[in-house]
């Protein structure tokens, strides 16, 4: 199998985008046209979780049909998964294949950091497409903040599974800063983790000339993400906070290359959820996937006309 990042740009090229959706299935944004009857989206507490899992694939399952044949890849939220329990996981693991199925490639958006065997217990549970893992991730987010050994083995992992890994450099939301800023021996702390993000996709570069760890670098500071794309020439950006987060097309120009290659721009909520958004409100709730469709197909719009990603070309 030929390598994480090299299968992630062919799949950009012939799709011609580099839009990912999030798939985030916060139940209280459900459109009320697929909740049977006795389960409101605005219910909190216990729950019939069986029944809950049953919407959440119904939900899930149709974001699928539509974005499939239009975005190179999709990123699902384990949180809102989890939170169901077991009924839950069974969702994810069946979308999962659904998602491959279409041809497409999933990242598991978990946030995980650990060290030792509790590391590689976690990177060999959700790395690997296929049968090598039982959750198939293609990439796996992963947190940086217990420091390289910590990343070792999800790099490992991801080296011997041809999988990938986007490890977080600068994230999106406000409070990031606090930490994220500090200044340490000269420059923030950002800076330290995009110096070691860039050093391990240095070592493991692919026909694209990028490497199969990735850094998650936020839109909402734009300048910033301008600085780490230049800091980091051989990483590939995961890249949120477009839509919902208030950054645009404009502000995630920075993080491409001239090619258009380099990044991949996540919209979640902006996306899943666009019929409760005022340009899309058109469709109203039954409708909710020609929504998802229209929001997708102007997101893809928007990058080729304001961003380097209009340089995409079938090749």
């Amino acid at each position: 199998m030929e390598q994480f990042i090299d299968r992630l740009e062919r799949s950009i090229v012939r799709r011609g985008t580099p839009v990912v959706v999030g798939i985030d299935p916060h139940l209280p944004l459900f459109p009320e046209s697929i909740l049977p009857p006795g389960l409101a989206a605005t219910d909190s507490g216990v729950r019939d979780l069986q029944k809950v899992a049953a919407v959440l694939w119904t939900f899930c399952r149709g974001v699928l049909d539509v974005v499939s044949g239009l975005v190179p890849a999709v990123k699902f939220q384990l949180a809102f998964f989890e939170q169901i329990g077991p009924p839950g996981l069974l969702v994810l693991s069946d979308l999962v294949r659904q998602a491959h199925d279409a041809g497409l490639l999933v990242i598991l958006d978990g946030k995980r950091g650990d060290i030792g065997s509790t590391a590689l217990a976690y990177a060999e549970g959700m790395l690997g497409a296929g049968e090598s893992s039982p959750w198939g991730g293609d990439a796996l987010t992963v947190n940086p903040y217990l420091g390289d050994d910590s990343l070792e083995p999800f790099v490992q992992t991801a080296n011997q599974r041809r999988a990938g890994m986007f490890v977080l450099v600068k994230t999106s939301n406000p409070g990031g800063r606090r930490f994220q800023d500090l200044v340490a021996e000269g420059k923030p702390i950002y800076r330290h983790v995009a110096a070691m993000v860039e050093q391990l996709a240095a070592k493991q570069i692919g026909r694209c000339g990028y490497g199969d760890v990735g850094g998650v670098v936020g839109a909402t500071y734009r300048e910033q993400l301008a600085e780490l794309r230049e800091a980091m020439p051989h990483t590939w950006l995961l890249v949120p906070g477009y839509g919902s987060q208030g950054a645009t097309a404009v502000d995630v120009a920075p993080a491409f290359d001239p090619r258009g290659r380099g990044a991949i721009i996540n919209n979640s909520r902006a996306i899943i959820f666009a019929f409760r958004r005022k340009e899309y409100e058109r469709f109203g709730s039954r409708r909710w996937q020609e929504a998802i469709e229209a929001a997708t197909r102007d997101m893809i719009a928007e990058l080729r006309a304001e961003t380097p990603a209009g340089n995409i070309r079938q090749e």
